[in-house]
């Protein structure tokens, strides 16, 4: 029997989304859904809303939870990967409060940015664990990246480990549906070319019956910024970079020097920035699951239907050698994005079928974007370092590198900070030299 594995099932709104959407590729009947996590409770929550969605949609699939991963991984064809390593107790909480005491300030600390950094140190050494589980069980199985930091985890599962990779994220195939959208344009037919790295990749082209729309595009921006939205940062950069940027302006808000600045406070109401806005969802999250748990775990009239993300598409082309274009995360071998560093992690268009991922070429991005992106690929060179080599001082310079960081705090300050998050974070990180 043919296996697809989830890691991290105990996220179960996301599972039903990745295995719900599976439920619906015909190539897949007979496949067995296996599902670990480390917390019981939520794996058996996730059993059982797959075994009621299986039973509504696709009997055919056998559901199995697994508390040994190996197990779980053995004879895998395809693993989907979605763990946090630490959870929002203790982790995420240490990642916002020892940052703030140092007047250090963040939205959604996942990416890059000390949050980001962090916790790709706690999650590298799990990853190359799954990868040492793999290469013994399922040598030749896809492995799904859904886990941020997208660009440090699956820039070091691809530099550091035999197993195929690519990294996925929402942000790519809702750009452009949602700038138009917010701009009152129609969205119907029209062409784009997005490429970049994870969380800032640029909407290089967008046309429609071979007119440019971005003329359009900055006169209806530069019309909204006059009033307060939700992503005045995305169109602030657009304005001064020339290009729109795939990531929310939240999350943006951080990746760069310009906006949270304790020296000019005015800019987090001017430019519309929700401060600590990831630890207000989790919280919000934590508080709904009792009643979203009913909803899902207990419903056996529950509803799915197939959603955009990328997977199950993704997984149906390679069963069915039927292409599927979608937006990837890869190595720049061979000069994907020819200005940027080979061994950056990229986001670029991709095609799969049976013969696997296939990324395509995009060239030079225009110098800005290209600058832009490297200032984030420093950080994430450095925090690869320091999870690969364990040296302290490759944490230090991550940090030291960082944008937002280096632009807020002096090189004392950053390195008492780094210091203070190690021990904080005690057992969730590995013991640095």
């Amino acid at each position: 029997m043919s296996k697809i594995t989830f890691i991290g099932a105990g996220s179960t709104v996301f599972a039903k989304n990745v295995l719900g959407d599976c439920m619906f590729v015909e190539a897949l009947n007979g496949f067995e859904f296996a599902l670990h996590d480390i917390d019981e409770t939520r794996l058996k929550d996730s059993e059982k809303m797959l075994l009621n969605l299986t039973e509504k949609y696709n009997p055919s699939i056998k559901v199995k939870a697994y508390l040994d991963r190996k197990e779980s991984l053995r004879g895998a064809k395809y693993v989907i990967n979605a763990v946090q390593i630490g959870g929002y107790e203790p982790s995420t909480v240490i990642d916002f409060e020892i940052p703030k005491k140092y007047g250090l300030r963040q939205t959604i600390a996942d990416t890059i940015g000390i949050g980001g950094i962090f916790r790709s140190l706690r999650t590298i050494p799990v990853m190359l664990d799954f990868s040492k589980d793999m290469e013994e069980v399922c040598p030749d199985a896809l492995f799904l990246n859904y886990t941020n930091p997208m660009a440090t985890l699956t820039g070091t599962m691809l530099r550091y480990t035999n197993i195929q990779t690519v990294g996925l994220c929402h942000s790519v195939q809702i750009c452009t549906e949602h700038l138009f959208k917010s701009l009152d344009m129609e969205h119907d037919g029209i062409q784009e070319k997005i490429a970049g790295i994870n969380h800032m990749a640029w909407l290089l082209e967008v046309k429609k019956n071979g007119v440019d729309l971005y003329p359009e595009i900055k006169k209806r921006a530069k019309e909204k910024q006059k009033s307060k939205h939700n992503d005045m940062v995305r169109f602030e950069l657009m304005d001064k970079f020339g290009y729109y940027v795939t990531e929310s302006s939240e999350h943006n808000a951080e990746y760069h020097p310009y906006f949270i600045k304790e020296r000019y406070p005015e800019l987090i109401d001017r430019f519309n920035i929700p401060l600590d806005e990831y630890p207000r969802r989790c919280v919000e999250q934590i508080n709904n699951w009792t009643k979203m748990r009913e909803e899902m775990v207990n419903n056996r009239q529950l509803h799915h239907e197939r959603t955009h993300e990328y997977s199950s598409y993704i997984i149906e082309a390679m069963e069915t050698n039927v292409p599927f274009k979608f937006g990837g995360n890869v190595l720049n071998t061979g000069g994907l994005i020819s200005n940027l560093p080979t061994k950056a992690c990229v986001e670029v268009p991709c095609v799969v079928d049976r013969s696997g991922v296939l990324p395509s070429y995009v060239g030079e991005l225009p110098e800005q974007l290209a600058a832009l992106n490297r200032t984030n690929i420093n950080t994430q060179f450095l925090t690869i370092e320091a999870a690969i080599t364990l040296k302290k001082e490759h944490i230090y310079q991550a940090a030291l590198l960082d944008p937002h960081t280096n632009s807020e705090l002096s090189m004392d300050d950053i390195i008492s900070m780094c210091d203070d998050l190690i021990e904080a974070h005690g057992d969730w990180l590995p013991k640095y030299k």
